[in-house]
């Protein structure tokens, strides 16, 4: 009897698969996007919250047709992480640009009209020569896990750049990184710990949140529902995410190109001159560009912007 229980358990073993491993940055679905219907049904498909998106304005989409979109899921820390990878349309090496969005949850998600930067702006920079990729953050756009504001969310940032390398197209020996609002405490938050982004651009960037949360009261209370610790200890958990708490521990050979409007409400500029002065103090490499009378998001001024980012890129990478 025992042998056969014996002979049973090996033939069970056999019989059974090996799982695959949930590898950090393993793409594991890729959907192809082929224009303006398919990315909203795409989105409607994906997060039945953001049917608000239909109310895009299809102009901001017209570099759709001369580049390769693809919506994505990757790993992050086990969790299934959404977000998306745009490609030139010709075959051919390209240097890579991580994106990393502003806002929270759906506001500012890359399937809502909220965003700064909206997935059709991307395109122009992959039809520009760059692989593009970016994440919805964990807890956002349809991603599973908790939204930290730049917590444990910046691994699903980090683990964009194994993903990268997996793909064929992608140099990732000339990586650069792009952040809006968020994105760009997302961004400097990065820079502490990996040294494989050789040039940086952010828009409206969040350098200092300590102080937005008291220019900003509704913010606060925003953050409360979803920052670990905030309730506990306030300060230090925004300090934390402060770039310009820490100027010192960013590297001093990552080239950093800043977009600010005078008229940003929701970033205001003496904040981003501010830390340009500090940037200026650790001798960190940087362009500074002031748009007069320009709004968070810049509108009205995305041609220059994009000439300015793709510019940069061209220098750096």
């Amino acid at each position: 009897m025992a042998r056969y229980k014996a002979l049973l358990f090996i033939l069970c073993l056999l019989l059974v698969k090996p799982g695959r491993a949930q590898t950090d940055g393993q793409i594991i679905v890729q959907k192809k996007i082929t224009g303006l219907d398919q990315y909203m049904t795409y989105i409607v498909e994906t997060e039945e919250r953001h049917k608000d998106s239909l109310n895009f304005d299809p102009n901001r989409f017209e570099h759709f047709k001369e580049v390769e979109i693809f919506g994505i899921t990757y790993y992050s820390d086990g969790l299934k992480v959404r977000g998306f990878l745009l490609k030139p349309g010709k075959p051919g090496k390209y240097p890579a640009v991580i994106y990393n969005r502003g806002g929270s949850l759906d506001f500012g998600s890359l399937t809502s009209h909220h965003a700064s930067i909206g997935l059709g702006e991307l395109a122009r920079l992959a039809r520009a020569g760059y692989v593009v990729v970016a994440s919805q953050y964990r807890g956002n756009g349809g991603s599973e896990g908790q939204e930290e504001y730049g917590g444990a969310d910046i691994n699903d940032v980090l683990n964009l750049i194994p993903l990268l390398a997996a793909v064929p197209e992608a140099d990732t020996s000339r990586l650069g990184m792009f952040g809006w609002s968020r994105g760009g405490m997302t961004s400097f938050l990065t820079l502490k710990r990996t040294n494989k982004i050789k040039a940086l651009a952010v828009g409206g960037p969040s350098t200092d949140i300590t102080r937005s949360s008291i220019d900003r009261p509704e913010l606060l209370k925003w953050w409360q529902t979803f920052i670990p610790g905030i309730m506990e200890n306030e300060y230090e958990v925004l300090k934390k995410r402060s770039a310009i708490h820490w100027v010192d521990e960013l590297p001093t050979d990552v080239p950093m190109l800043i977009l600010q409007g005078t008229a940003d409400t929701s970033v205001k500029a003496r904040y981003t001159l501010e830390f340009a002065l500090k940037l200026d103090q650790h001798k960190i490499p940087y362009r500074l560009v002031m748009y007069e009378d320009g709004v968070h998001s810049l509108k009205g001024h995305r041609d220059e912007v994009f000439d300015q980012i793709i510019r940069w890129y061209k220098k750096y990478l």
